[in-house]
């Protein structure tokens, strides 16, 4: 648990650790280019021996002024995923279990944060009852960008089921069903210090969720920002980001506004430690982890 002013920020793991070839994330680069890094990089985020980034799949859980907030709800179970075998038909993930020890059931989540909408961050939206998707947390308010919406929406009219391993039909419908979505945009105030930013590139419409406590910031940036090795290489935009050069934008937008001012950065998939701290070095950056 990492505690920021009266919030408290926890991690609920799904699938840690999640390895992926480094030409697979990050294509046409080479694991060599980060050996002056290796030793923080070694053992957490990256496999030097078997050239893999090492990534971890997590919600993130705030808890601030009697509200309970979920950022991201992971693969979930039961989800046909073919084309990921590891995330095919998931069962006994233990996820809800991390949840109630945290002291948590699915219906004390007030609010649930998509901050888009790849497969990797809906799964646990719903789950199957009775041969129904129904959404896991039924007292919660889905939050999810307009723009992040109709853009997933409009490809699945032009080729139903394609996209996203499927999880538009099975993780994201059957909350808009259910009535419990609202659609946002950038600049939305939650209230209570929470506020969403845009973070466009990975997808169209990704956001990101600030929390702020006095002048410091903890911003949950989502795939902005997959790994560490992105705050030694800002210009590698991953395999599966929409418009690569608006993800790199964005990356460093986000380095110049955090660097050297202790403000947290956490990423969706951030292995071992809590959050990072961007300091600048020379005309880069280093990544500070914060436990």
């Amino acid at each position: 648990m990492l505690n920021f002013g009266t919030a408290t920020i926890d991690t609920i793991s799904d699938l840690d650790r999640f390895a992926l070839p480094i030409d697979l994330l990050f294509p046409g680069r080479k694991i060599e280019t980060l050996e002056p890094h290796r030793a923080d990089l070694a053992p957490y985020h990256v496999d030097f021996d078997a050239g893999e980034i090492l990534l971890g799949v997590h919600s993130h859980l705030v808890r601030i002024g009697g509200r309970t907030i979920l950022i991201d709800t992971c693969v979930g179970e039961h989800k046909p995923r073919p084309r990921r075998p590891d995330w095919d038909q998931r069962a006994s993930s233990g996820y809800l279990e991390r949840l109630a020890r945290a002291g948590l059931r699915p219906e004390d989540i007030d609010i649930v944060m998509c901050t888009h909408l790849h497969t990797d961050h809906v799964g646990w939206n719903t789950q199957l009852v009775d041969g129904r998707w129904v959404p896991t947390f039924p007292n919660a308010r889905y939050l999810i960008g307009r723009a992040e919406f109709d853009h997933w929406q409009a490809r699945e009219l032009e080729s139903p089921g394609v996209h996203n391993h499927g999880c538009f039909n099975d993780s994201v419908l059957p909350i808009i069903e259910a009535g419990l979505a609202d659609f946002v945009e950038d600049g939305f105030d939650i209230g209570g210090g929470l506020s969403l930013t845009a973070l466009p590139g990975h997808t169209p419409g990704q956001l990101g969720l600030c929390l702020c406590h006095g002048t410091q910031q903890a911003l949950f940036c989502a795939d902005a920002v997959h790994s560490p090795v992105q705050v030694y290489q800002p210009e590698w935009a991953s395999r599966f980001c929409s418009d690569p050069a608006m993800a790199v934008e964005t990356r460093l937008k986000l380095y110049d506004r955090l660097a050297d001012t202790g403000n947290l950065l956490i990423p969706a998939h951030l292995r071992h430690f809590s959050a990072m701290r961007i300091e600048g070095s020379g005309s880069g950056f280093v990544p500070g982890f914060v436990t």
